[in-house]
């Protein structure tokens, strides 16, 4: 048999490449190495999200009585009497994977998409290998998805061998919680994993090395979700290097001003830190090796499958979607990128577009963004103006939450008149952002949002304030 298309990966760019042409009529043949669902669904988006919920209900129940509710006891503190139990948090986490993973494999079932487990290794632009079988197809989508940049310190090799040094994978099944846990890089992966072991019973120290954390998050907002941190006792180390890590510790050293303080012992210049356990989590890079790749001849660029507006690479009938072209490693941007390599395929007009492309941090809480920041708006000398509302601004906001330090930042291109970004930081902020990625997508202009009718009483109508404050 020769297949319409033959995907790589069965992560969310390869499982919804395959789904959308099996839909539409496409043979399909889906490899997958590991699991269905990819790192997103079964080590990173979903099983995180399950392990932060926990830790929100854990703290909706502590500060109970911040919305009138009470858990009357006369002989201990309420933190003595509600505990997080961690093994049934990974054991409902488990339950949750299982269940999306069962059903991305009846997607593939209702769309008659074959599927194939085992290492894929390319031949050619039509030929793939897998074991000692040979498939043969029109098209290839390659979907291999990225892995955990691991920095050269000094003993981390011997970190990862006796499980000192955690990766996002394995901190997601650790089976008891460390008292003490360093996460090296304050990225997303690493901040919501020291929300979740922060509300847990750890305590958790964050070592940066740039001066702000949240990667290119709107600053303003960046320092705001550090200092809610703070205030739960989590500690931040910024313009600070990790220099080494020994069997029981971590060793780092300042690279700048205001690199925060710690209960370490300090020698030779370099800081020791007693730790239980450590997570590396300083960025993912394309999964480029191991597969026969360099069969193809692709044209690369840092580490990554160049490809176009159609996700296309350099080769017809060849596409790359998801983290392997390492333009936004975002599940929701493989989606969309696999919906236009499809769209492509079948002779359907469509571009894959990334000026409204949404990031999230799903702590408490939640941060989102969209578009340009303040800094690069500048950056690209694009004249523009901000304005910033507390969210307190929101009836609803200020009914049901305690917290009312958030804010939404819109910034808006002066000339054109039109939003190009949108910053939230507070409790909604991932469900509001779609409508600012709406906003932006379809240039809508200052005064366009301002006729927009939000539905009263909504979060989102923040958006709906502050455009009438410019």
């Amino acid at each position: 048999m020769i297949y319409d298309l033959i995907i790589i990966g069965g992560g969310p760019g390869g499982y919804m490449a395959a789904e959308r042409a099996g839909h539409a009529g496409l043979k399909v043949l889906l490899v997958e190495k590991r699991a269905l669902g990819g790192v997103c669904l079964n080590e990173g988006c979903i099983p995180s999200k399950a392990l932060l919920h926990s830790a929100k209900v854990l703290d909706y129940t502590l500060h109970g009585s911040d919305y009138g509710v009470f858990i009357d006891t006369k002989k201990s503190s309420l933190s003595d009497i509600v505990k997080l139990d961690h093994k049934l948090v990974i054991e409902r986490k488990n339950n949750v994977v299982k269940t999306l993973v069962s059903g991305v494999k009846s997607l593939m079932k209702a769309n008659k998409v074959t599927v194939v487990y085992g290492e894929a290794h390319i031949v050619d632009s039509k030929t793939v290998k897998v074991g000692e079988e040979v498939y043969n197809g029109n098209r290839l989508v390659i979907a291999t998805g990225s892995v955990p940049v691991i920095p050269p310190i000094d003993g981390v090799k011997d970190g990862f061998e006796n499980g000192f040094c955690l990766t996002s994978r394995e901190i997601l099944d650790l089976e008891e919680v460390p008292k003490h846990l360093v996460v090296i890089g304050g990225g997303v992966v690493g901040l919501e994993m020291a929300a979740y072991y922060s509300s847990a019973g750890s305590k958790v120290t964050v070592i940066e090395m740039l001066p702000k954390i949240a990667g290119a998050m709107d600053a303003e907002i960046s320092t705001l979700l550090m200092k809610s941190y703070q205030k739960r006792g989590i500690e931040f180390l910024l313009n600070t290097k990790v220099t080494a890590v020994t069997k029981d510790s971590v060793v780092y050293e300042s690279v700048g001003d205001n690199a925060g303080e710690s209960d370490s012992k300090s020698t030779n210049g370099n800081s020791i830190a007693k730790v239980d356990k450590v997570l590396l989590s300083i960025g993912r890079k394309p999964l480029i090796d191991g597969y026969g790749l360099e069969n193809l001849g692709l044209v690369l660029e840092k580490g990554a499958i160049v490809t176009d507006m159609h996700s296309l690479t350099s080769l017809p009938n060849v596409y790359a979607v998801g983290d392997i072209n390492g333009k936004y490693m975002l599940a929701h941007a493989a989606y969309r990128e696999a919906e236009v390599a499809v769209s492509h395929m079948l002779g359907k007009r469509d571009v894959m577009r990334y000026d409204a492309v949404p990031a999230v941090i799903y702590t408490s809480p939640e941060v989102a963004s969209v578009g340009e920041t303040e800094e690069s708006a500048k950056a690209r000398g694009i004249d523009y103006e901000t304005v910033s509302v507390p969210m307190v601004y929101s009836g609803r906001y200020i009914a049901e939450n305690a917290v009312t330090d958030g804010i939404c930042k819109v910034v808006i291109d002066k000339k054109q008149r039109n939003i190009i970004g949108v910053h939230l930081y507070g409790s909604y902020a991932s469900e509001i952002i779609v409508s600012a990625c709406m906003m932006i997508e379809m240039q809508m202009r200052v005064e366009d949002v301002q006729k927009v009718i939000f539905p009263h009483p909504t979060v989102n109508e923040i958006i709906r304030e502050a455009v009438f404050k410019i």
